[in-house]
């Protein structure tokens, strides 16, 4: 365990790291989705400066989320290996300049969104910041092992705000992306905590696979695998997608259905990693096809 004092870092170095804490990465993907769900929102390309903006937006407003969610969680991100080498697990980084940091990327964001695109991007941006620093981490995470069924609205908020920033509305087409994202989420985040299961328990998370164990959590990964693939059809049935999508998101199915089935019949923690990192490439996969069929086909 890392003592949560460590000697000083110079401003380069604090500014990195503080960048790490707005964990860049899984970010990326989140805003990928909000593109997305900006194209398909609109007929041919959507205005480059609303997307770019838009974008920004979403981007800063999920950044601050995800550093004040490394702040809230500092003390326990120092108990487990994954984690413990973040700038405030490590007390590299006060919580003073955390908090004054992602207050001013959030603001930010949503000054964006208010002055340039539209106020109800605004509020369902912050309604979903609030969603995941307030409802997920300091009411869900530490106190039921559903947390992340529950929470994960919040992480399939992005299509609903990407489609939002360019219509001014809320239709059918984006709340289908919401469900999608919405029924990954567990198993994308039960396969990590499988093989991370020592991780969670010494701090103290009730995190599925430690309260219920791994094979009860591996029958639930292929139940919402099942649950995610007859989902991931519904763009083909309401024309938002053709017959590419339809053969990629197929396929797509097929593997992580094979995962599911294979952690529930021989569980591995090394199965368990491959079918982690298979779940990312499976949703940016299946962005990207949904692009790919409305801008190519």
């Amino acid at each position: 365990m890392h003592a949560l004092t460590a000697p000083p870092l110079n401003f380069a170095e604090r500014l990195l790291a503080f960048l790490h804490l707005c964990k860049p990465r899984v970010n990326t993907l989140i805003v990928f989705t909000a593109m997305i769900g900006m194209f398909l929102a609109t007929p041919g390309f959507p205005p480059v400066l609303r997307f770019l903006v838009a974008s920004t937006g979403i981007a800063l407003v999920a950044f601050a989320a995800a550093a004040l969610n490394c702040l809230v969680e500092r003390t326990v991100d120092a108990r487990m290996a994954r984690t413990s080498q973040r700038a405030t697990a490590r007390g590299e980084i006060s919580a003073v300049e955390t908090t004054t940091l992602a207050t001013l990327l959030g603001a930010s964001g949503l000054w964006l969104l208010h002055v340039f695109i539209n106020d109800l991007t605004l509020w369902l941006t912050l309604a979903t910041f609030v969603g995941y620093t307030v409802v997920y981490t300091l009411i869900l995470k530490p106190t039921t092992p559903m947390n992340i069924v529950i929470g994960g609205a919040s992480g399939a908020m992005p299509p609903v705000l990407g489609w939002a920033a360019m219509t001014g509305q809320v239709a059918a087409e984006p709340l289908v992306l919401f469900l999608i994202i919405f029924l990954w989420t567990p198993p994308h985040f039960w396969a990590l905590a499988c093989y991370r299961r020592a991780d969670y328990a010494n701090a103290g998370l009730p995190m599925l696979p430690v309260t219920h164990g791994v094979a009860f959590t591996c029958q639930h990964i292929l139940l919402y695998t099942i649950l995610l693939a007859a989902s991931s059809l519904i763009p083909v049935s309401l024309g938002m997608s053709g017959s590419f999508y339809l053969l990629a998101v197929s396929l797509l199915d097929l593997i992580f259905l094979g995962h599911a089935v294979a952690l529930c019949r021989k569980y591995s923690d090394g199965l368990a990693r491959r079918t982690f990192r298979y779940s990312i490439i499976y949703l940016s996969l299946l962005f990207a096809a949904l692009f790919a069929d409305r801008l190519f086909v």
